[in-house]
């Protein structure tokens, strides 16, 4: 691969993982599940490189097909399905769960005497 190519190619995931996590903090809903230890570790082990895999594939996938999808007037939607849901499903997802989303978070308040 030429060393241009593959500076566009990391610099074009760079900006779609930043863009995808400012993006997905803010607007992740949050999940409330209760992953075992056993889903847990298959999800480390196996989806998430997986799914790292899909999300880098996608973007090639995605950049070869820009023109077309450009010209076809779909580039919004070739994007969000080739890229931006498999990171979402990488990156914004508690360890463990089946639903995209952040881990809810429990508040404990303590008592001060």
């Amino acid at each position: 691969m030429p060393a241009k190519m593959k500076t566009a190619l990391v610099t074009l995931m760079a900006v779609l993982l930043l863009t995808v996590g400012t993006s997905g903090h803010a607007h992740a809903s949050t999940v409330k599940e209760e992953p075992s230890a056993m889903a847990m570790v298959g999800d480390a082990l196996l989806v998430r490189p997986a799914m790292l895999a899909v999300t880098v594939v996608g973007s090639v996938v995605y950049t070869v097909s820009l023109p077309f999808s450009l010209a076809g007037g779909n580039a919004e939607q070739a994007g969000h399905t080739l890229v931006v849901g498999p990171a979402k499903t990488t990156f914004i997802r508690c360890l463990g769960c089946t639903m995209p989303g952040r881990q809810s978070t429990k508040v404990v308040g303590q008592d001060q005497d």
